[in-house]
């Protein structure tokens, strides 16, 4: 059983940054590949990026790559998203996800444990 609880969202210009966390419980972190997913009122859960357990595997969203980056500190049980170059468009809930598998998946079916999202809003 994983618990994961995301935090870091807020409300930023454009241009801004913003970095969210999502630390888990239980001491299997290291096992499970994670991934950050986001949705936008009215749409569905959108993929972002995810990354292998190890942390030497990523995959990005077309629409963020270049601008965020993923990574994780097994040691502390906890996996980072840095947001650079916001935009408007990136206003969303944030949810980071764990999977039982060496890689994160592209799809939201295929994660076991989510956590309970956060909000992200950018102002233009």
């Amino acid at each position: 059983q994983v618990q994961l609880v995301d935090s870091g969202g807020g409300l930023v210009q454009a241009g801004g940054s913003l970095r969210l966390s999502c630390a888990a419980s239980g001491r299997t972190f290291s096992r499970y590949g994670m991934g950050w997913f986001r949705q936008a009122p009215g749409k569905e859960r959108e993929f972002v990026v995810v990354i292998s357990w190890r942390g030497d595997r990523t995959y990005y969203a077309d629409s963020v790559k270049g601008r965020f980056t993923i990574d994780r500190d097994n040691a502390k049980n906890t996996v980072y998203l840095q947001m650079n170059s916001l935009k408007p468009e990136d206003t969303a809930v944030y949810y980071c996800a764990a999977r039982l598998w060496e890689l994160g998946s592209l799809r939201p079916s295929d994660y076991d444990y989510w956590g309970q999202g956060t909000q992200v809003t950018v102002s233009s």
